[in-house]
C-alpha cells in the first residue's frame, strides 16, 4: 500500500477513536466551547508573564496534546517558546517548553515528528518523538529562498507558503501558497498560482489534511492586517476562488493567522492582533461555516 494511503487510513482511524474525548468536557483543556462569534482560547492560563500567544497552535488527533508559541514580539522569534500541555491522569498538565526560538507547531499525520521555523525564514526544523518526549529539534528542510508555513496532507503533498515565481511577480506578488515535493533529496516548490494567490503577501494559511479545503489570510495590507478566508478544492484539484468567513471573523482591522483546525473539525483557531500587547489566540465554531461555504 501506498505511504499516503497508509497515512490516510491511520488518520481515519485515529478520529474514530478520538471522537469521545473532543466531544468530553475535558477536551480543548476543558475551556467552554464559543459560538459563532470568536472568543479568546484559555486567557491568562497560556502564556507566561510578558509575553502573548502568536502564530499556529496545534492539536494532536486524539486532542490530548496542545501545543502552541508564546512571544515577546512580532518582529523577532529570539524570545519565543515552542510549548506544549498534555491531557494525562485525568487533567491537562501545566504548560513545558519543547523548544526555544521556534514558532508554528505542526505535527506530522503520524504524530511521530514535529515541525516548526527556527532560526529565520527560510528553513524548517523537525523534533522527533521519543516515547513521551521531544528530541531537541534538528533542520529538516533549509532553502535559499523564503518559506513560510509549512502543511503536510495525507496524500503526502506539502503545502509551503514561499517566494513568488515570474507569473505571480507579474500579478503584484510578493509571498506565495505553493506545493513543496522532493525529486530524490532535491526540493520543489511550485507556486498554486491564481485565485490562491494574488497581489501582496499570499503566506499564511491551513490546509485540512484530505486537501479539501484551505483557510488562508487574504487582503494583507502593507503592515500585514488580513481577513480570514477559505478556498475549496474540486474532484479535479482545482482550488476555488476565496471567499470571506464573514463579518463576525473578520470584524475589523487587525493581524489575523496561524489558522488551525483540530481534527474534531468543529472549530477554528487562529491568532488575532491589533498590536503586540493586544494579541491572542482565538476560536470559533466552524464545521457548520465551512459547509454553509462550500455550499451557498
Amino acid at each position: 500500500m501506498k505511504t499516503w494511503m497508509l497515512a490516510f487510513a491511520l488518520i481515519s482511524a485515529q478520529a474514530t477513536a478520538a471522537d469521545a474525548f473532543w466531544q468530553s468536557a475535558d477536551a480543548y483543556l476543558g475551556e467552554p466551547r464559543p459560538g459563532d462569534t470568536p472568543r479568546a482560547f484559555a486567557p491568562g492560563r497560556l502564556a507566561e508573564s510578558g509575553t502573548f500567544l502568536m502564530g499556529r497552535s496545534a492539536f494532536s488527533r486524539d486532542g490530548r496534546e496542545f501545543y502552541f508559541t508564546q512571544n515577546d514580539s512580532w518582529k523577532s522569534g529570539e524570545h519565543a517558546k515552542l510549548r506544549m500541555m498534555r491531557f494525562s491522569a485525568g487533567k491537562w498538565t501545566a504548560p513545558e517548553t519543547i523548544a526555544t526560538g521556534a514558532v508554528s507547531p505542526t505535527l506530522a499525520l503520524d504524530e511521530q515528528r514535529l515541525f516548526m521555523r527556527k532560526k529565520g525564514m527560510n528553513n524548517i526544523w523537525a523534533a522527533q518523538r521519543v516515547g513521551s518526549r521531544w528530541s531537541e529539534p534538528t533542520a529538516f528542510l533549509e532553502l535559499k529562498q523564503g518559506l513560510y508555513d509549512f502543511i503536510p496532507t495525507a496524500s503526502g503533498r506539502y503545502y509551503v507558503g514561499s517566494e513568488p515565481d515570474t507569473a505571480d511577480k507579474a500579478r503584484g506578488s510578493t509571498f506565495v501558497i505553493s506545493l513543496l515535493s522532493f525529486q530524490g533529496e532535491t526540493p520543489r516548490i511550485s507556486s498554486l498560482g491564481a485565485p490562491l494567490n494574488g497581489p501582496g503577501f499570499n503566506g499564511d494559511f491551513f490546509v485540512a489534511p484530505d486537501e479539501s479545503y484551505m483557510v488562508l489570510s487574504a487582503n494583507v495590507t502593507a503592515d500585514f492586517e488580513s481577513e480570514a478566508f477559505i478556498s475549496f478544492r474540486d474532484k479535479d484539484g482545482a482550488w476555488s476562488k476565496p471567499v470571506s468567513l464573514g463579518q463576525r471573523i473578520n470584524d475589523g482591522p487587525a493581524h489575523r493567522w496561524g489558522y488551525f483546525v483540530p481534527a474534531s473539525g468543529d472549530y477554528l483557531f487562529y491568532s488575532h492582533g491589533t498590536s503586540e500587547r493586544e494579541c491572542e489566540l482565538k476560536w470559533v465554531r466552524f464545521a457548520e461555516l465551512r459547509k454553509r461555504l462550500n455550499h451557498p
